[in-house]
């Protein structure tokens, strides 16, 4: 049987433990967050459990996208009527889920949330316990919902960073950025304008929400998305948090950007080849490997293949595996790929 070596390329010449924190906020807990990475560039009391207001309407939103039917129709009840913001229901109306939850995202209606959970689980309670399954698959250990809208309870709650987890998983759901990012909609004889004023002010913003109680204050979920990056920022309890996002969003997006550590098709070395036209052979990265990174921070990559090769193989066949790691962490891995066709030698027979 083949075996198989590790070869380091490259060693890490500068050792960043944690981003150096170059911006603040006025808020009581924050978070920075690479969406597609998990990784967090700024933090304050990020995992600190608090109040979170209507940002509770983004888990609303993903469990009825998940077990709900966007065209199902609904007769709004009695039991839907709530205090607070509102997308104002009427008693007796029939509204399809999507439209509730335009009215819940964009108007951020109590009414709508109690709502789209009687339409999804037939009963809040059964929503609810819902949206508490869901954050624990997401492995949320600081949050814990009581209802779908936000209003304060005492088993409500969730952290900056938890919220950030939240969003970057809510937004692999091609309909709720569909929906978070709609600034306005008119829907029968109902205009709804989205409250997060980030769409019409920040380049790149996609949502995602706000919220406001006296006792939570302020609180915010934005994500916007430049040059194939995408970064989420949550704020808790903060009287400037408009401002306080475009400052992080800048900060992010300008020291942290996407960076292509290693190329689709990238040669990554070579190997032996036996019985074969040729004596080497190309190896070459299967896919891309990009990380935010600031500037100085160098990946370190090791690979795994197998050092000889025995013809006939046709290109593409996999070989190994590179792993990227920075400060020691992994940050990404691909398959090692032979490079090329390799074709068996013809030999004449003897005599």
């Amino acid at each position: 049987m083949l075996r198989r070596f590790a070869l380091l390329l490259c060693s890490l010449t500068l050792v960043l433990s944690a981003p150096v924190q170059a911006v603040g906020t006025s808020a009581s807990a924050a978070v920075l967050m690479d969406a597609e990475s998990g990784r967090i560039l700024y933090a304050h009391r990020a995992q600190e459990r608090m109040l979170i207001a209507s940002t509770t309407k983004i888990m609303t939103a993903l469990v009825a996208l998940e077990q709900g039917q966007l065209e199902a129709e609904y007769t709004v009840g009695e039991e839907d009527m709530a205090e607070g913001s509102s997308m104002y229901l009427a008693v007796g109306e029939t509204v399809t889920l999507e439209e509730l939850l335009y009215g819940l995202m964009l108007a951020s209606g109590n009414d709508a949330a109690l709502a789209v959970a009687h339409c999804v689980s037939g009963s809040v309670e059964r929503f609810v316990a819902e949206m508490n399954r869901k954050a624990e698959e997401l492995g949320l250990e600081n949050t814990s919902f009581a209802n779908p809208n936000g209003l304060d309870a005492e088993d409500h709650y969730s952290s900056a960073e938890d919220l950030a987890k939240l969003t970057a998983y809510a937004l692999n759901s091609e309909a709720f950025v569909r929906i978070v990012s709609t600034r306005s909609i008119t829907i029968g004889e109902r205009t709804l304008t989205n409250h997060n004023k980030l769409l019409a002010s920040y380049d790149g913003c996609i949502g995602v929400k706000t919220g406001y109680t006296q006792a939570a204050g302020r609180t915010l979920v934005s994500a916007a998305r430049r040059n194939g990056q995408t970064l989420i920022v949550v704020t808790l309890r903060d009287g400037n948090d408009w401002q306080d996002h475009k400052n992080l969003l800048d900060y992010g997006f300008s020291s942290f950007p996407r960076t292509a550590c290693l190329s689709a098709g990238q040669p990554l070395g070579e190997a032996v080849v036996r019985l074969g036209k040729q004596p080497t052979a190309v190896l070459t990265a299967a896919q891309e490997i990009s990380y935010p990174l600031a500037e100085g921070e160098k990946p370190t990559i090791s690979l795994t293949f197998y050092p000889v090769l025995t013809a006939p193989l046709p290109a593409g066949t996999v070989v190994g595996e590179a792993v990227m790691r920075l400060n020691g962490e992994e940050i990404g891995r691909t398959e090692i790929l032979c490079g090329e066709d390799l074709a068996m030698e013809m030999r004449r027979p003897a005599g």
